[in-house]
């Protein structure tokens, strides 16, 4: 264990730990000073204390690999939570056409990269999942920061959000199964438990969501904070147990919580699923040697710029499905531009693949340029000239 060893390594641990865990309240900081996301600062400071950085870790590592293992199960969790049986029917409605648009314009550009490097198909397929999910947490927030909420175009960005994350219930759990390996019928039988599940809870939150919640809705903060985390650690361990993601029980919890658990949850592990988010981003670029992302960043800003012009095709076509004006459908595109955790979720899933390295530092790449450079895009957007024939087009009425 980390403090077995005696007083000193115990010492050298907390100090460790405690510096690590300030720098990162530092750049936290910093980006909501600059209204920045903080993803890319923890990125460059794993950089800078990982393999081949300006600072070596000692002791501490194994509490930061197991933090942010919790962290990725409290993303995870967070994730499962934002579901809600009306949000569910409303995205299943609305949202089909174009977040099926969203997959092939957006997934394909980095399935077509990761064959094109010669990468392992399953490689290749997490490549297309970092870039077809934009970061909800970035793009919410911007739309917040420049006054956007009550916009014409908005509905339909939040619709492209729901979407996304309702696919990540399908692709996750099949992808994480296939990452587990095996057998042939080892493989199919963990894709199947994980898709049964996935559409168990999904039926049951539709018809029975609130009876659910209120098993756990009782008792003190205290009281309800330890059950969920405890139920969330558990029902990963299990997963883990029958070969299924740990990542996919936690999205499963909080896919089951909903009405006044939900809300309650939410905002009771908030702080600590960012906390514990904040060590994964942190290990997980730890672990990339800074020449690998040197080596990553041609190809990081080549599939940035194709994929930019995607999301704003994206966000173009599902705003003129609201009625948005041209400028309107300019805006709800640029600000799907940024990805952030969860494509940094994807592309861990894959470390133990034998292209898991490179996926990693583009991965890394991709999500700092995109993340910096998507919302300082959406804050200028309005001042993009479009072309006049675009400016004169009538606006479709709303379907």
């Amino acid at each position: 264990m980390l403090f077995a060893a005696g007083t000193d390594e115990a010492a050298l641990a907390f100090i460790e730990i405690g510096a690590l865990i300030l720098a990162l309240a530092l750049l936290s900081r910093f980006a909501g000073r600059f209204g920045i996301s903080a993803i890319p600062l923890y990125l460059i400071a794993g950089l800078a204390m990982g393999e081949g950085g300006v600072v070596q870790l000692d002791v501490s590592v194994e509490f930061f690999e197991i933090a942010a293992e919790i962290g990725v199960l409290l993303l995870l969790f967070a994730l499962g939570l934002e579901y809600s049986d009306n949000e569910l029917r409303s995205g299943l409605r609305t949202g089909l056409r174009p977040g099926v648009v969203d997959m092939l314009l957006n997934a394909l550009p980095g399935v077509g990269l990761g064959l094109l490097l010669g990468w392992d198909p399953l490689a290749a397929v997490l490549l297309g999942g970092v870039t077809w999910i934009s970061s909800s947490g970035v793009v919410s927030k911007v739309l917040s920061d420049l006054g956007r909420l009550g916009n014409r175009e908005t509905p339909a960005v939040l619709n492209i959000l729901v979407m996304e994350d309702l696919a990540m219930a399908v692709y996750l759990p099949v992808v994480a199964a296939l990452i587990v390996g095996g057998s042939l019928t080892a493989t199919a039988t963990s894709v199947l438990i994980a898709l049964a599940a996935v559409t168990f809870i999904l039926l049951a939150v539709l018809r029975y969501g609130r009876r659910m919640s209120g098993l756990v809705v009782g008792g003190s903060d205290e009281a309800f904070l330890l059950t969920v985390f405890g139920i969330t650690l558990l029902v990963a361990g299990v997963a883990q147990q029958l070969e299924v993601s740990g990542a996919i029980g936690a999205f499963l919890v909080g896919l089951a919580l909903s009405g006044r658990s939900e809300e309650r949850a939410s905002e009771l592990l908030s702080p600590l699923r960012d906390l514990f988010a904040a060590t994964f981003f942190l290990f997980f670029s730890f672990q990339i040697d800074p020449a690998d992302l040197v080596a990553a960043t041609v190809p990081a800003i080549a599939l940035f710029v194709l994929t930019a012009l995607t999301k704003v095709a994206t966000g173009w076509y599902a705003a003129g499905r609201v009625g948005a004006a041209p400028k309107g459908r300019l805006r709800a595109g640029t600000v799907l531009i940024a990805r952030g955790e969860f494509s940094i979720v994807i592309a861990a899933l894959g470390s133990g693949l034998v292209d898991g390295p490179d996926l990693g530092a583009l991965a890394a790449g991709y999500v700092l340029i995109s993340a910096m450079v998507g919302p300082i895009v959406a804050k200028f957007s309005d001042r993009i000239p479009l072309p006049t024939r675009l400016m004169r087009r009538r606006v479709p009425a709303p379907s």
